[in-house]
């Protein structure tokens, strides 16, 4: 008598990193070089400020902050210039030279408000990135705000989260 063993197949546990392959090296190269052009890092952009600041180095760019008025006035990063996302096609350029790169932020990463201003910029003719993070990034590195009240440091940044040992994350 002969028994037959019921043999089931399971499939190949997939690495879920590696589901969908990697792009190959030129098209990683394309995009990771299209997205550094259109977005700026906030460290990046604090590191700027403080060179104009202290140095009288050429800042190079516009920053904007494209909340509402009241967003505005509970804090936003200093020497930034506020133009709400809806007020865009009328006022950007009254307000901004076209020579002049510009940057946008809005809240943080969950909103995008700051894709949207850069958006309409861009439609306007303007040369524009978006700063990742927004004002909750620029907050929780620990970069000064200011508000009606004046300029301030709201925190020390998080170790877990930004650097505490220099002005930038050595990236």
């Amino acid at each position: 008598m002969t028994t037959t063993q019921n043999q089931t197949s399971t499939p190949a546990t997939v690495n879920p990193v590696l589901r969908v392959p990697p792009a190959s090296p030129a098209a990683a190269a394309a995009y990771f070089a299209a997205s550094l052009a259109f977005h700026a890092d906030v460290s990046d952009v604090a590191a700027a400020f403080k060179a104009h600041r202290e140095q009288g180095a050429d800042l190079g760019f516009q920053l904007i902050d494209s909340r509402s008025t009241p967003s505005w006035d509970q804090a936003h990063v200093p020497g930034a210039i506020h133009l709400p996302t809806a007020l865009i096609p009328e006022q950007a350029e009254k307000l901004l030279d076209k020579d002049v790169p510009v940057v946008t932020y809005c809240w943080g990463p969950g909103c995008n408000g700051g894709t949207r201003s850069a958006l309409a910029l861009a439609e306007l003719g303007f040369q524009v990135k978006e700063m990742l993070g927004g004002i909750e990034y620029w907050i929780r590195e620990g970069f000064e705000v200011e508000t009606w009240q004046g300029t301030q440091q709201r925190t020390e940044a998080d170790p877990l989260t930004a650097p505490t040992d220099s002005d930038d994350c050595g990236c």
